[in-house]
């Protein structure tokens, strides 16, 4: 009987935490394999779980201007590299290179090694 009893916990344990695991999304819908350059103004950074997003408004040949809904890493691994909900600001212009949406919709998958500002300086962060 104590050997079912623990089983059954084991296998309950295993199910209750393995919920989350299951349920998180893949980063199929990002095109891995041909990453674009973009130039653009931080309208707004979200630093939240489970994932961080960049907005960006990219000024395009034309004269217009679109939006770009970016996603990122979590809040916990960019702040490995020294990040904080602080470290970009609406109005900062940026150079960065995002792995663009499938769809051809404008967003995309951004990684913190890929993101500069416009003018080629790094985005200078402190641990």
């Amino acid at each position: 009987m104590k050997s079912y009893l623990a089983a059954l916990l084991v296998a309950g344990s295993v199910s209750a935490i393995g919920g989350p695991v299951l349920a998180h999304h893949s980063f199929a819908m990002f095109d891995q394999e041909h990453p674009i350059e973009l130039t653009g103004t931080v309208k707004e950074f979200r630093f939240v779980s489970p994932h961080t997003f960049i907005v960006l408004v990219v000024r395009e040949s034309d004269g217009t201007s679109q939006q770009w809904n970016l996603e990122g890493g979590p809040p916990s691994f960019l702040a490995r590299d020294g990040w904080s909900s602080k470290t970009l600001k609406p109005g900062d212009e940026v150079l960065m290179t995002i792995d663009p949406l499938r769809s051809g919709a404008p967003g995309g998958a951004w990684n913190v090694n890929k993101v500069k500002y416009k003018n080629g300086d790094p985005i200078v962060v402190t641990h």
